[in-house]
């Protein structure tokens, strides 16, 4: 199979915003260190990490010195001088939101704004870091601000893309199949595409996402039940689900080495 057909399968570590009594996630840098092996042994192309914060420079080498998964490091809603330890750890990818974050979860709500002067300042600190964005959309409106960086050449294709479904708050939308279809009737030209949906209509978008050529993230962060009902045992068994689905409906599951091709990671 050519390799730009593979899936590039993302597992997300973190905590459940809407499930917080779960708590199949790890909770100690030890065991997310573990988490994140695990996931890249399933067969995991990427590990979406919530460094911790004061300890980005050390997960980041324990995690390289264990596998060659590739590191993506997430909380967007972070400023960028809160993300420092972020950028000093130089992971291979870096989570930002396209809009506002305008979300309401069981036990906390989050309303920050991002301008266009910070996503500039964005790509800059990403081109003098060597880390790779990897743009949150999470409505077509997000589409204006990639286009604004396009056209100003502050980034350089291919464009990582995660589109958002069913994340609760002022920048929700439904996890369906016509949601979906719409979101990627807009995509500008150059771009690859994941979806995150939270909910228990992940694996329905995800199949489509995998038909269409898209691409999938999942985790305890966004839905951490292997099946309506059940929770997971952890990430691991995740991402074993979702990459026998993909091979299922024909579609091998990238490698790190192979998923660094198709990203333009270099």
């Amino acid at each position: 199979m050519n390799d730009t057909n593979k899936m590039v399968l993302t597992a997300t570590t973190a905590n459940s915003w809407i499930y917080p009594n779960i708590k199949n996630w790890a909770e100690n840098l030890d065991d997310l260190i573990q988490d994140v092996i695990q996931c890249y042994e399933a067969g995991a192309t990427i590990a979406h990490v919530h460094l911790p914060r004061g300890k980005e420079v050390e997960t980041v080498n324990r995690i390289r010195d264990e596998c060659d998964i590739i590191i993506q490091a997430g909380m967007s809603s972070d400023s960028i001088p809160k993300r420092s330890g972020d950028f000093e750890a130089r992971p291979d990818m870096m989570s930002i939101i396209l809009n506002h974050h305008d979300e309401h979860f069981t036990q906390l709500s989050v309303n920050k704004l991002h301008t266009l002067e910070e996503l500039e300042k964005y790509c800059l600190k990403c081109s003098e870091t060597k880390i790779k964005p990897e743009w949150e959309v999470w409505h077509t409106g997000s589409y204006w601000n990639l286009n604004y960086l396009i056209e100003r050449d502050l980034i350089e294709p291919p464009h990582v893309l995660t589109l958002f479904f069913n994340w609760p708050g002022g920048t929700w939308s439904p996890a369906t199949s016509d949601a979906y279809l719409h979101r990627i009737r807009y995509i500008p030209e150059n771009c690859i595409h994941t979806i995150s949906v939270m909910g228990e209509n992940q694996t329905k978008i995800a199949t489509l996402a995998i038909s269409e050529g898209g691409n999938v993230r999942v985790g305890t962060e966004d839905f951490p039940f292997i099946k309506k009902g059940v929770p997971a045992k952890n990430n691991a068994e995740i991402v074993a689900r979702m990459k026998r689905i993909s091979e299922e409906m024909g579609r091998d599951v990238a490698d790190p080495s192979e998923g660094r091709k198709i990203l333009g990671l270099k």
